[in-house]
């Protein structure tokens, strides 16, 4: 097992092999050949971009999508091979570095294509906003001119096409469709056709086959969450999360009836109460909104009480349990589990933002990134 040199006993445990899983689950819902791109943007969600990456590409997978930048260059100085595209926007002093680290680029405007020199040899994935009104070339009259300047512009590499959906993570509905129909209507424009057409997001790939094309993005559900609660139900893909929150308990003891807990003294113990303290608090990401939900000790479920603190967060025990005994906040102990959209329900927000939400200062460790 790799594991950061850390004193602290609070770390995130991720799954490798349940984000392998995932990805195998989808293999089996689409046509052979399609391409599967693992989106580890964010630091892959907050599991690790850098070990999520080496693991996947011992195992066949060599493209990969980035939001920014910064993210394509930390996968290349940590040693990565593999194509990677960045999504957001690419300031064209980063093109020859581009080029040269063999880094694919998003074409999301007319502005930006029309910036680029002739002379550069970029790879170049043009983005088409058929409905979600982020970035992205959205008329005809765009479409057009891009693909004259495509045309024009031979050393440029016209790698890929894409869109995002807007709703696919909700039942069969007309936007969807709306969006679908104007991605193809805009892609028959193209008298090339490049090696990647990817259209279908986690949602859209999992449950709308019609929209994979040659490539699908695969985000949210490569880590074992639902795109929306929606799917949850409604869809049978074995989502396997691939996180757990551990820590354990740093301090015991007994407090009186009228004891009080935390910032505020908002918590009154209304009789002679056994109190835990966790070495975990709103600066690890575990925020002031989780009370007063349960925390995983043993067998059983303890109650958040008081205030979480910036480092340190209290729990209420049913008996006095030994200091150093572990602590599940988030994901299985074997015998319960809190899943991050019970998080997210509570905080009203979505499981993406529980995982990316936790921060710097929890290590993770990667039981399977030595195999």
């Amino acid at each position: 097992m790799t594991r950061p040199t850390t004193f602290r006993p609070t770390y995130l445990e991720i799954d490798l092999e349940a984000i392998r899983s995932n990805i195998q689950s989808l293999q089996k819902k689409l046509c052979e050949g399609t391409t599967i791109i693992p989106v580890v943007k964010a630091n892959a969600y907050g599991h690790g971009a850098i070990e999520v990456v080496k693991y996947l590409e011992k195992h066949g997978l060599h493209f990969f999508a980035v939001a920014t930048p910064d993210e394509a260059v930390e996968l290349r100085e940590a040693g990565s091979k593999s194509d990677i595209l960045v999504l957001g926007h690419s300031p064209h002093h980063f093109v020859p570095y581009a080029v040269e680290q063999g880094i694919h680029l998003t074409a999301h405007s007319l502005e930006w294509l029309q910036q680029l020199s002739s002379e550069e040899k970029p790879s170049l994935h043009v983005k088409l906003d058929t409905g979600m009104g982020r970035i992205g070339l959205a008329n005809d009259k765009e479409v057009l001119e891009a693909v004259e300047l495509l045309s024009e512009n031979p050393n440029w590499d016209f790698a890929g096409i894409y869109t995002h959906f807007a709703k696919a993570d909700e039942e069969r509905n007309p936007h969807f469709e709306e969006q679908l129909k104007r991605f193809k209507k805009w892609l028959s424009l193209f008298p090339q056709k490049p090696r990647f057409i990817h259209a279908a997001n986690s949602a859209a790939a999992i449950q709308h086959p019609d929209a994979a094309f040659t490539a699908v993005r695969f985000g949210i559900s490569m880590y074992g969450l639902a795109p929306s609660s929606w799917m949850q139900e409604a869809t049978d893909f074995p989502y396997r999360p691939a996180m757990r929150l551990v820590t354990e308990l740093v301090h015991v003891k007994q407090l009186p009836a009228g004891g009080t807990i935390g910032y505020g003294a908002t918590y009154t113990c209304e009789e002679p109460e056994w109190i835990g303290t966790l070495p975990i608090g709103y600066a690890d990401g575990f925020l002031r909104g989780l009370k007063p939900l349960n925390v995983l000790i043993e067998d059983e479920k303890a109650p958040i009480v008081g205030k979480i603190c910036m480092d340190q967060t209290m729990i209420k025990l049913s008996k006095a349990f030994k200091v150093g005994t572990k602590v599940v906040l988030l994901g299985s102990n074997g015998v319960h589990t809190i899943p991050a959209e019970e998080w997210a329900e509570h905080l009203q927000t979505i499981s993406y933002e529980i995982c990316c939400q936790l921060s710097y200062r929890v290590p993770r460790i990667y039981p399977l990134s030595d195999k």
